[in-house]
């Protein structure tokens, strides 16, 4: 049965920021835009590069290594060179706690 594991407060990350947290043995990407916060997989489908590390344009993350792109909210992938996406995580905000549901 999933559950919703703290990983962050909303004051560790501001509006347009994203940080790599860890929960389960998972790498999370966990990203704020706009005061709403997506979670998606750290590692880019292409060649492993850390998806926390990339530039990020509004619903777009850039991966670092190679320039694939990325939807924050829904994990597809917008542009080459990777061809898969990658999983998104549901994520609740409880007080200033931000959760993802593993």
């Amino acid at each position: 049965m999933a559950a919703y594991i703290k990983v962050a407060t909303t004051s560790e990350l501001a509006p347009g920021q994203a940080k790599r947290v860890e929960a389960q043995g998972k790498r999370i990407a966990l990203f704020n835009v706009g005061g709403s916060y997506h979670a998606v997989d750290d590692t880019c489908t292409h060649r492993g590069g850390p998806l926390s590390e990339g530039q990020v344009d509004g619903n777009v993350v850039t991966c670092p290594w190679h320039g694939a792109k990325f939807n924050i909210a829904t994990g597809d992938v917008l542009g080459p060179p990777a061809r898969a996406g990658v999983a998104s995580f549901r994520i609740r905000v409880s007080g200033s706690d931000v959760e993802v549901e593993l």
